[in-house]
This record gives C-alpha cells, sequence and structure tokens, in this order.
C-alpha cells in the first residue's frame, strides 16, 4: 500500500461517511435508551413494584457502557493494525443486528427469565459495535481534515449524536401519537427497532465506497504498526488514556442526565406527559446540534482545550442552578432548562473527538481515543441514570446538579492538565 496507488477521499465523500455511521449508530443506542425508559421495565421483567423494574431496565442500559471498551479496544487493535475503513464496517455490522434482535425479543410473559437475559445479551452488543465506530469515524474526518480545520472536520462524526436522538425520538414522538398506549407497547416500540437495518444498509454501502486515510497509509509505508495497540496505550501512553478519559466524563454525565434521567424524572415525577416531554427534548436536542459546529469554528480559531475548558465551566454553573430550573412545574421554563443543558453539551461534544484524537499518536490513535471515550461513558454515563434517580429521590434534585459540577470541576482539571497536547496533537 502506497499514497501514490491509493486514490483520495473527496470532503463529501468523507465527512458523509463519518456523519451517516455515527448516525445510525447513535440512533440504535437512543432508541434504546428511550424504550429503558418507556416501555422495557414493563415487557421484559416480571411484574412488580414499578420503581424496581425501572432500575433493572436501567441496568441493561448501562451494561453496553460496560462493553464499550471491550469494543474499542478489540475495534482498535484491527484500526490501528489492518486500517481503519475496513474496521468502520465491521463495527457497523456488530451493531446494526442487535438491534433488529431486540426489536424481534418477545417478552417475559412468553419466555421468562431468558427476556431479560437475551435484552442484555443484545445490548452488550449494540455497546460492543459502538466502542468500535466512534473512534473509527472521528479519525476518518481528523486524519483527512487540513491541520487549520481539524475540529471543523471532526465535528461531522459528533453531528450524529444530535441527528440520531432527534430521529429516535421523533419516531417515538409519531408513535406515541398514532397509536395506543396498549398498541405502543403491544408492537409499536418494536418498528424503529427493526427499521434500523435499512439505515444499516444505506451507511454500509456509504462506508464501503471510501478508502484509507492518509496517516494509515503512512504508519504501513513506514511499518511502525504496533503488535498490541491496547497494551501501548496502557504502558507508553498512560498519562494521556487517564487525562483524556477524566477530560470526557462531564460530556456523557450531561448528555445522560439531560435526556434518560430527565425523560424518567419528568413524566414520573413531574408528571409530563410523554409526548410533551419528548417534544420538549426534540426542541433542546436542535441547540445540541447548533452547539456543536459553533464549538468546531471556536476551537479552530482559539484552541481545543480552551473551547472545552470554556464549556466545562459553563457545565459548572449549569449544576448549581439544575433544581431550580428543571422543578419549576413550567413546560416553558423546563424547556429552556433543557435547550440550556443541551446546547452547553453541543459545546463540549463538538471538539472532543478531535482533542482526544491528537493526544495520541496515528499508531495506536484509533485505540486510545477509543479506549478513552468508552472509558469516559462507564464513569460519566452508565450507571448516571439509576445513580442520579436515587439522589433526586433520597436527598433532591439538588444533589443531581451537585454530582454534575463536582463532574465538571474534574473534568476542567483534566483539561487544563492535557491542554498542549489536545492543541499540538494530530497537526
Amino acid at each position: 500500500m502506497t499514497a501514490t496507488n491509493t486514490p483520495a477521499n473527496s470532503v463529501r465523500r468523507i465527512l458523509t461517511a463519518s456523519l451517516i455511521g455515527t448516525t445510525i449508530e447513535f440512533f440504535d443506542f437512543y432508541i434504546y435508551a428511550t424504550a429503558a425508559v418507556l416501555v422495557f421495565p414493563k415487557l421484559f421483567f416480571p411484574a412488580g413494584d414499578a420503581t424496581t423494574a425501572t432500575l433493572q431496565s436501567l441496568a441493561t442500559f448501562a451494561l453496553a457502557f460496560f462493553a464499550r471498551p471491550l469494543g474499542a479496544a478489540l475495534f482498535g487493535h484491527f484500526g490501528d493494525r489492518k486500517g481503519r475503513k475496513a474496521t468502520l464496517v465491521a463495527a457497523l455490522m456488530t451493531m446494526g443486528p442487535s438491534t433488529v434482535a431486540i426489536g424481534l425479543l418477545p417478552g417475559y410473559q412468553s419466555i421468562g427469565i431468558w427476556a431479560p437475559i437475551l435484552l442484555a445479551i443484545f445490548r452488550f452488543g449494540q455497546g460492543l459495535g459502538l466502542g468500535g465506530e466512534w473512534g473509527g469515524a472521528v479519525l476518518l474526518a481528523t486524519e483527512n481534515a487540513p491541520p487549520n480545520k481539524k475540529a471543523w472536520y471532526g465535528m461531522f462524526p459528533q453531528l450524529g449524536a444530535p441527528i440520531g436522538f432527534l430521529f429516535s425520538s421523533g419516531i417515538f414522538f409519531l408513535l406515541s401519537k398514532w397509536l395506543t398506549d396498549a398498541q405502543f407497547i403491544s408492537f409499536g416500540w418494536r418498528i424503529p427497532f427493526i427499521a434500523s437495518a435499512l439505515l444499516v444498509w444505506v451507511g454500509l454501502y456509504v462506508r464501503l465506497k471510501i478508502t484509507e486515510t492518509p496517516d494509515f497509509v503512512k504508519i504501513v509505508e513506514n511499518n511502525t504498526r504496533v503488535k498490541v495497540p491496547v497494551m501501548d496505550v496502557f504502558v507508553k501512553h498512560t498519562k494521556a488514556i487517564v487525562l483524556g478519559t477524566v477530560a470526557t466524563i462531564t460530556t456523557f454525565l450531561l448528555f445522560y442526565l439531560m435526556t434518560v434521567f430527565t425523560l424518567s424524572w419528568g413524566t414520573a415525577n413531574l408528571h409530563y406527559s410523554r409526548s410533551s416531554f419528548l417534544v420538549a427534548q426534540m426542541i433542546s436536542v436542535l441547540f445540541f446540534g447548533f452547539g456543536i459546529p459553533i464549538s468546531a469554528v471556536l476551537a479552530d480559531k482559539y484552541g481545543r482545550a480552551k473551547m472545552l475548558m470554556l464549556a466545562t465551566a459553563g457545565i459548572f454553573l449549569f449544576g448549581l442552578f439544575f433544581s431550580p430550573l428543571f422543578n419549576t412545574g413550567s413546560w416553558a421554563i423546563t424547556v429552556g432548562f433543557l435547550v440550556l443543558g443541551m446546547f452547553l453539551m453541543g459545546l463540549t461534544y463538538g471538539p472532543i473527538g478531535t482533542a482526544l484524537a491528537g493526544i495520541f499518536p496515528a499508531s495506536v490513535r484509533y485505540t486510545g481515543a477509543s479506549l478513552a471515550f468508552t472509558l469516559a461513558g462507564i464513569l460519566g454515563a452508565s450507571l448516571t441514570p439509576a445513580l442520579a434517580t436515587k439522589l433526586a429521590t433520597s436527598y433532591g434534585l439538588a444533589y443531581v446538579g451537585y454530582y454534575l459540577s463536582f463532574a465538571a470541576a474534574l473534568t476542567f482539571l483534566a483539561l487544563w492538565l492535557a491542554r498542549e497536547a489536545m492543541q499540538k496533537g494530530g497537526e
């Protein structure tokens, strides 16, 4: 493989391939998150206490976050050894069938204990695929980017998150409008899971059209591939993996507080209807999407770490006002609360992929960036909905905000310590 016989990717092809894959992956991931709150407690677990069933459902939601680092290590190994393109295709084909299988799974009344067991297995498959997807999509974009547009290119896979969430929430909203509650529980919730198969074929077609990134071509030409990338990351790049992980924790924590936790708490405890709260969340996701390109432009102009530190400071302050904004009983103020939180989410999410890719050398970049991102998912998201529910129930909503502010303080410190590497890396 040489640079002279490898056709260059067009900008449109690069950005489309990086965007469409993450859109599909996050769509699959989010329909599970929504169903875990609205459907799974009733369908896949024994009848009894509603709160216990919800917590059990959220535990299966958390399972994927523990699978993601394994996916990062597995797909990262092949991404750093065999190439970005083939690994991206394999990641997509791991998550897609897992999602469809969930849509076909019988409930607890039909197959008993096997229902939650199989649900957990397929959820694990979702996490495994997403663990390999994100890092490859970011590298596809950033390793093809001009030096002064790394964050701009790197924000395209990040846009897959709000687009995927908007699609998933929109479908559940329409199903809620078109179907009765009984129809929704019986079969309606399965539609987006099964229909995701069509999206996977679209993503697969686009991914197969791309060529390898210039950075990986150079690795092969220079014979600098690492035999065991995951070992190299933890032994030779310990500081980078630790700081990268902590620097990303608040990104995850904020997102799953503003989506899964607020949906659960808002419908169960604040007595908003499911459809009205989904509308509020869809409005807020638009601002999530707006924040991503804004932060990318600012990151390229002023520095990735500086942009992330500014966004994290804003999240710290937001946590202090979490309860007063969310607990008013006013739908309009609740919408404003969700919009503010998700806009801050966009500001921190836009440059984070480029920043993480920048702190690792190309030879272990797929593994390193993916592991930092997915390990942060365990610490910042896997238990967040359940822990936030416990804090709010036992101590009040204010403590959910304090939890967020504490995480933001840790993230700010990690960003400050990694600021030079985040800006200079990957140039």
